[in-house]
Order: structure tokens, then sequence, then C-alpha cells
């Protein structure tokens, strides 16, 4: 079975040797250049992910603190930093291995089979849904806003997962009620838009607003 490698760095050129590198050693090989990229790149299941800590803006470890309690692959940094304080934030943020840079093909291959030779923890499925600072974990049937989970009720959770895993998609009030309550429930479709109103102010709360957005005189729909 091939491995899939997800490769982090805002160096272009690193991006391509390093790709190219894995790609020729018959990995498949996932590429991302910002966090954004990374946190979205990260919820496709990679087995083992290579991550430059030194990338302007939200860094590296910035990225393995949004995605360690979803990713279970092992991270390896690739950083010019080569003191002891800056391993020990890299291990605490999550990370796995250190390499530094210049660094020799060689060594960073030899590396990355052996992670993935030891690697016994169990692999979850891409069951997560990453937009930004949001992640939605369909199988821990929870929301979290950099890390903290969002108080949800069970119905409000069930919104966010019918909207978030159909990107895009409006949906009324009516087929919302359907799709969450059961066509054959009790009630009035007009639940619907207290229980978004909820949600939203859980978001806002969060510093995460915008998630769901109106579309007028049609219904909602998750921002892509």
């Amino acid at each position: 079975m091939r491995h899939t490698i997800l490769i982090v760095d805002d160096e272009r050129d690193m991006i391509a040797l390093l790709r190219d590198n894995f790609a020729m050693l018959g990995y498949l090989v996932l590429t991302a250049g910002n966090y954004d990229e990374a946190v979205k790149k990260a919820a496709c299941g990679p087995d083992v992910i290579l991550l430059d800590v030194n990338m302007p803006g939200r860094d590296g470890l910035s990225v393995c603190r949004a995605i360690r309690q979803f990713v279970r692959c092992p991270i390896v940094f690739l950083t010019a930093r080569v003191s002891d304080a800056d391993k020990i934030e890299g291990f605490a943020a999550g990370g796995d291995d250190y390499v530094t840079k210049p660094f020799s093909l060689d060594e960073l291959n030899a590396r990355v089979a052996a992670h993935l030779r030891r690697e016994e923890r169990p692999r979850r499925q891409a069951r997560v849904y990453f937009a930004g600072d949001v992640a939605v974990d369909y199988l821990e049937r929870a929301v979290y806003v950099r890390g903290e989970r969002l108080p949800l009720a069970k119905k409000e959770f069930e919104i966010i997962e019918l909207l978030s895993q159909n990107r895009g998609q409006v949906f009324d009030k009516e087929r919302i009620y359907e799709r969450v309550w059961g066509w054959d429930s009790e009630g009035s479709s007009s639940v619907v838009a207290e229980h978004i109103k909820r949600i939203r102010a859980k978001f806002a709360q969060a510093g995460a607003p915008g998630q769901i957005e109106t579309v007028w005189g049609v219904g909602y729909k998750w921002v892509k």
C-alpha cells in the first residue's frame, strides 16, 4: 500500500525538492504552503507529515497544535532552529521528531521510513473537516474552535453536520427539519431558525463567526 506524506513549507524550491524525492520513492505526496492549506490537507489522512516551523504568519507550531488532537500520524518538524528550548516547544506542540536544515535526503528518507515502521497508533479515517480555526469531528460528533470544544446540543451538531458535509448547498428550513428531526416528527420547521441562531451565537462567542450563511428567501448554507 502506498503511504501518503504531507509536506508543509512556504519555500517553493523546498516543496519541489521534497515532492520529487518522495514521489520517486513511491509515496503519494500532498503539499501545502501555509497554515490554512496545511490544516485543510491534514484532513486527508496522511501517514506522516513533514512540517516547516519557520513559516510566515501562523507557523508550523500553530499548525501542529491545530491538528494534533485530530491527526494521529507522526509529525516531523523541518527547521533551522537547533536550541533545546525550540525542540521542547515543538514536542509540547505535538511533534514527534526534528530534522535540522540543511539535511541530507538520505537521512530524511530513513527517518520517515522509521516513523512509518514504528507507527502503531490506530489511524482514524479522515472524518474531520477543517475550516480555518474550526474543526468538525464527525466521529466524535463535536466541533472545536482553536482547539476548544463548542457546547452544542445534539440537534445543533446535527445541523452543522448536515450543512458542513454539503458545503455550498442551500437547504431550506423544511428540508433541514426533515433531515435532522425526521419526516414523521411532530413539530414545526420554525425551530430550525432558532437552532441556527443559537449555533451562530456560539461560533461568534468562540471568535469564529460566519460559518452558516443565510440565502434570503431560500434557506441556509455552510460557507465553503
